[in-house]
């Protein structure tokens, strides 16, 4: 065994930590990136929020480079000294320009500076809602009730789950909290029934039979064979869901026609009245870019909401280089941190800018006449277009959205993939969807077409797709197959 010392040469790519935060900047949602600006605005001297209004941001650059003052933007380089070449990678080109959005009224008014409440913001798009429990516990207030009343009601409204329903039963809800005197089941009887009249009908329910039956009975006494449909909620769910309609008919003692207006009065009641509460995930949108059409031209503009009101503070820059021993201080290291992020905060919006353009410029069918114009599109062919490599668009493209005259979208939504044709041409996969849901909603109803049949019309339109693939397009729709889409 011997020991032995070898010298070998090895190269390797590695990342400048400005092209890694360029990187990370660029993958981020637009929440995600105002929050990766708080945090710096709130730990680097070297930056300030940007108090321009609207109108003083969209002036030109040369008026604001006249005098110095703090509310004067910073041009990168511009600042003299022996530190200047150690805390920066100067350049002509290089600006640390204000990144403020002029506001329009359809989709904000700007973002907001450090003291500005009444300024808007990317958290003023999400739309808060009540959760179940606080909605009812605020319903619970309006009525007079006496102390232990009221507390044996707040008890039951805690003990539902999130879509609505009481699953402990009264005795064990009693056993569970120690009351003097004890709480009995009764009480919890009474309360419960209060519970379930403070809102919704249906809610606070022990089972599904009880929450259709509660909401059947908020109906209009004089609603058409209501008395059918509470018998059969009651007592007949299992045969209506095995669509056993003779044998309903038969236990029941109805006619047929008042069987199938009542099962069609069940079908419009909710299951899960619980549900339309307090959505916490996914239930809002910042749109990073908006697609007008301005002269029979689809524009695409930053959303003012999401710009950054952040700058570079002149004044303690200036300060700072004409200090001395400023090369050397650790102060340095947050003046070139605090310059890179302007920098690549601004490439990051100016790169999905350019993707957006690229995107509305490929896909601008889709915005005369919806999803069946959608064309197939891969990362691949905007990469090329742009000079810029797939992984760049690939972050671009995630966790960003679109706002347009037809909703808002995420980027993604426009690169469907590719599917073949009839005559050797090719389609979107999301043009096939749109296809099958204006195939389904001109179905018979009595008749619904099968996953069979719908491939076979989609054949006849010249698109070539398996029954699986219909079946997959349509659970991605959320329609149920054929025999479920049945009415009577």
């Amino acid at each position: 065994m011997s020991l032995s010392i070898q010298l070998r040469a090895r190269q390797s790519l590695a990342l400048t930590p400005r092209m890694q935060q360029s990187v990370r900047l660029l993958q981020l949602s637009s929440l995600e990136f105002q929050q990766e600006l708080r945090t710096a605005l709130d730990t680097n001297p070297f930056l300030e929020y940007d108090g321009q209004q609207p109108d003083e941001a969209a002036a030109p650059a040369e008026q604001a480079d006249g005098a110095i003052g703090e509310a004067e933007p910073v041009i990168a380089g511009s600042v003299d000294g022996g530190a200047t070449e150690a805390m920066t990678d100067t350049s002509a080109s290089d600006r640390d320009e204000p990144m403020s959005g002029i506001s329009d009224e359809p989709y904000g008014r700007g973002s907001r500076s450090n003291n500005d409440v009444d300024g808007s913001d990317p958290a003023d798009w999400a739309r808060m809602q009540p959760t179940l429990r606080e909605q009812l516990h605020e319903a619970l207030r309006m009525n007079r009730l006496s102390g232990r009343d009221r507390e044996v009601a707040q008890l039951v409204i805690d003990a539902l789950d999130d879509d609505g329903y009481l699953r402990q039963t009264l005795e064990e809800l009693a056993a569970a909290v120690p009351m003097e005197p004890a709480l009995t089941e009764e009480e919890l009887r009474v309360a419960l029934r209060l519970v379930q009249s403070l809102d919704r009908p249906g809610l606070a329910a022990r089972s599904l039979s009880e929450c259709l039956a509660l909401q059947l009975d908020a109906l209009d006494e004089d609603t058409p064979c209501r008395a059918v449909a509470r018998e059969v909620v009651q007592h007949h769910l299992e045969r209506l869901a095995r669509r056993e309609q003779a044998e309903l008919q038969k236990q029941i003692g109805c006619s047929a026609d008042d069987l199938r207006v009542a099962c069609a009065l069940i079908r419009k009641l909710d299951p899960k009245p619980g549900s339309h509460f307090g959505i916490a995930e996914d239930n809002y949108v910042v749109p990073d870019v908006i697609v007008r059409q301005v002269k029979n031209k689809w524009t695409v503009a930053i959303n003012p909401a999401v710009l950054p009101r952040a700058r570079l503070h002149r004044r303690y820059a200036e300060l700072f280089a004409q200090s001395a021993g400023a090369s050397h201080s650790p102060l340095a290291q947050q003046l070139q941190e605090a310059r890179w992020l302007i920098r690549n905060a601004q490439q990051r919006f100016d790169t999905i800018q350019r993707v957006a353009e690229c995107i509305v410029t490929h896909q601008k069918a889709f915005f005369q006449y919806g999803e069946i114009a959608l064309k197939p599109l891969v990362l691949r062919d905007v990469a090329d277009e742009l000079g810029l490599h797939e992984s760049t668009i690939s972050r671009a493209t995630g966790n960003k959205y679109m706002a347009t005259p037809r909703g808002i979208f995420e980027f993604k939504h426009f690169f469907p993939r590719e599917l073949g044709t009839e005559s050797g041409g090719t389609c979107s996969a999301a043009a096939v969807r749109a296809l099958l849901k204006e195939m389904i909603a001109a179905e018979n109803v009595r008749d619904p077409l099968s996953d069979v049949t719908l491939a076979k019309m989609l054949a006849e339109q010249g698109v070539l797709v398996a029954r699986r693939t219909v079946a997959k397009y349509r659970h991605l729709m959320k329609v149920p197959p054929a025999e479920l889409r049945r009415q009577l």
